[in-house]
C-alpha cells in the first residue's frame, strides 16, 4: 500500500505506546520482519521545539528505523506546525497527530481525544501542519469522545479535506479507555466516510486471525498493532505471512523467545546505558514471560535487575528452574503450555474466549482521572 509518496512493503503498522515503542523495541520488531511502518512514542510538540532532552530521546532513530513517523500531541496550531517542521528536518518520513489518547495529561491541554470535539479548530491546525512540510501528515483518532458523540466519520472527512494522508482509528471511544468492545462497525463507518485516503484500523489485534477479521469486516487498508506486539513480537511476520498465503505459522519456540528477549535487552543497554537500561527493561521483560509457561520466579526476579550481570543471572536461574516442567526434549509438558492467543476483539467475543487484554497493564481508576 501507499501513503502519498511512501510505498510500503506491508500494510501492518506498529501503534505508538507511551513508554514502550522506543528505538530498541522498533528495531527488535523490524529485525523480526513483517512490519511496514512504525511510529514513535507520542511527544509533546512544545517539548520538541524546546529541544527537551526527554523529547529528543523519544524521537531518536537510526538508519534502519524506516519508514518512521513521529507522533505529536498538542493543541496550539503554531507549535504543532513548528514541531512538524522539526520532525521533517530530523529525517522522519511522516508526522502523526495524536487525536486518540484518552489520558488526562494530554486531553486537558486540548490534545489527544479532545481534538475530536472541535472539528473546525482541528481542521485549521491540520491545514497549517500540512502546508508547512513536504512529508505526509497523518492522524490517529478514536471513534469519538463517548458513545453519545461518535465523531470519527465526520472528523475523518474534515481531515481528508484538510490534507491528511491517512487516518488511523482505534475502535473505541475516549470514555472506554482500553476496556469494552472494539467496534469493527465503527471503524468501517470511518472507512466509508473518506473518499481516497487509506484508513488503518486498530484495537485488540493480538493474532493474525484478528488482523484478517478486521481487514475483512471494516474494509480498512491496513492494521495497526500495539499491545499485541508485546505478547508476540513476531506478530507482524506471522500476520504478513498469513495474509499473503493463508498459512498460520506457529508461535515461536521458547529458545527463540529467549534469543529475542536478550537482543531486546542488549538494545536497551546500548540506547539508555548500562546503568539505566536494565532498570527500564524491568517493565518490558514480563511481557515476554507471559508466553513462557510457568514463570513466576522469573517475573519476580527480573523486577530487581540493576545490571547486565543481574539480567543474565536471572535468565540462567530461570532456565534451570523451568526444566522441571519440560520433557526430555526441552518442550513444556502439555499441562503447562500457555493457551493459544485468542483472536477475540472483546470479552466473550464471537471468535472465542476472553480477551488477552485483561492482563495488560493500563491506567487505574476512572478515565476522568487518568
Amino acid at each position: 500500500m501507499r501513503i502519498q509518496q511512501i510505498e510500503l512493503d506491508s500494510n501492518l503498522f506498529l501503534s505508538p505506546l507511551a513508554g514502550y515503542t522506543n528505538l530498541p523495541m522498533r528495531m527488535t520488531l523490524r529485525e523480526l520482519g513483517g512490519l511496514g511502518w512504525a511510529t514513535t512514542d507520542l511527544v509533546n510538540a512544545r517539548s520538541l521545539i524546546e529541544r527537551n532532552p526527554t523529547a529528543l530521546k523519544l524521537v531518536e532513530s537510526c538508519a534502519g528505523d524506516r519508514p518512521l513517523s513521529i507522533q505529536l500531541f498538542g493543541s496550539r496550531p503554531d507549535e504543532m506546525r513548528d514541531a512538524a517542521v522539526i520532525c521533517e528536518e530530523m529525517g522522519a518520513q511522516a508526522v502523526d497527530i495524536n487525536m486518540g489518547c484518552p489520558v488526562k495529561k494530554v486531553t486537558k491541554i486540548g490534545g489527544g481525544s479532545a481534538m475530536m470535539t472541535e472539528l473546525s479548530k482541528t481542521a485549521d491546525l491540520v491545514r497549517r501542519m500540512v502546508g508547512a512540510v513536504g512529508i505526509p501528515v497523518t492522524a490517529k483518532m478514536r471513534l469519538g469522545w463517548d458513545s453519545e458523540n461518535i465523531t470519527a466519520p465526520d472528523l475523518a472527512r474534515v481531515l481528508e479535506e484538510a490534507g491528511v494522508a491517512a487516518v488511523f482509528v482505534h475502535g473505541r471511544t475516549r470514555a472506554q479507555g482500553f476496556s469494552g468492545a472494539v467496534s469493527l462497525a465503527g471503524i468501517r463507518a470511518v472507512v466509508e466516510a473518506v473518499r481516497s485516503i487509506p484508513v488503518i484500523g486498530n484495537g485488540d489485534v493480538t493474532t493474525p486471525e484478528a488482523a484478517r477479521r478486521m481487514l475483512a469486516e471494516t474494509g480498512c487498508a491496513g492494521v495497526s498493532i500495539g499491545r499485541g506486539a508485546f505478547y508476540d513480537p513476531w506478530i507482524f511476520r506471522r500476520t504478513e505471512h498469513f495474509l499473503r498465503t493463508g498459512e498460520l505459522l506457529p508461535e515461536p519456540g521458547f529458545a527463540e523467545r529467549i534469543r529475542v528477549l536478550r537482543r531486546h535487552f542488549e538494545r536497551y543497554c546500548d540506547f539508555y546505558g548500562d546503568a539505566r537500561g536494565p532498570r527500564l527493561f524491568r517493565k518490558v521483560a514480563p511481557w515476554y514471560a507471559k508466553r513462557f509457561g510457568p514463570a513466576k520466579p522469573f517475573k519476580q526476579r527480573i523486577l530487581t535487575i540493576e545490571s547486565k550481570a543481574d539480567f543474565e543471572a536471572v535468565v540462567s536461574e530461570y532456565l534451570s528452574w523451568r526444566s522441571a516442567f519440560c520433557d526430555a526434549s526441552g518442550e513444556l509438558l502439555p499441562k503447562y503450555r500457555p493457551a493459544p492467543m485468542s483472536p477475540a476483539f472483546s470479552r466473550g467475543g464471537a471468535e472465542g474466549g476472553p480477551s488477552d487484554r485483561d492482563s495488560i497493564p493500563v491506567p487505574r481508576g476512572p478515565v476522568e482521572t487518568w
